[in-house]
């Protein structure tokens, strides 16, 4: 049946088996998770101009292997739906795995212990000092010594923990700060 120039059933009958569609999406989601997982990791949740490039060149080379060329609706949305589903069985599995939750969501690192930088940990996560003291701006943090901790989160946020006026820490503060510096 074809209506003004468009061929319903053409547009709905699958052109691949659903099931190679299934496997082509599967394989091709946890291939690019792993890679970003491994590669990204360190990441801070900013996202560059170079990720973002990097996102759309894996999204352009891996529909074709996802899609061996369809072109109905119903492979385009059984393709949806496999990395839908995909994306819900990784969270389903971290949830009650310990052990894949350690890899789809890493522990915290400590970026800054009571004013001192972890210069270790920032190289660990190919991050720079200036990368670090722009996000503790963005934290409301002008000086490292008001600082209590700082977070490199598993989801790629840094979070901060602000020192508190009069705590007491000050003397020690600016020796560990002059120390880190």
């Amino acid at each position: 049946m074809v209506i003004l120039g468009f061929d319903i059933p053409a547009a709905l009958i699958p052109d691949v088996s659903l099931f190679e569609i299934v496997v082509r999406g599967v394989i091709t989601y946890f291939t690019i998770f792993i890679l970003l997982r491994v590669i990204l990791r360190g990441r801070t949740s900013a996202v560059a101009m170079s990720d973002l490039l990097v996102l759309v060149l894996i999204a352009d080379a891996a529909q074709n292997a996802m899609a061996a060329d369809y072109h109905s609706i119903t492979d385009g949305l059984v393709l949806v739906a496999t990395i839908v589903l995909c994306s819900f069985a990784v969270d389903w599995v971290a949830y009650r795995s310990s052990t894949v939750r350690g890899f789809v969501h890493p522990e915290r690192k400590p970026l800054v212990a009571n004013g001192r930088v972890m210069r270790k940990i920032l190289q660990e996560e190919l991050m720079t000092e200036e990368e670090l003291l722009t996000q503790l701006r963005l934290n409301g943090i002008e000086e490292l010594q008001d600082v209590k901790a700082a977070y490199l989160e598993g989801n790629g946020e840094v979070s901060v923990i602000k020192r508190e006026p009069g705590s007491g820490d000050e003397g020690k503060q600016s020796k560990s700060t002059a120390a880190a510096n």
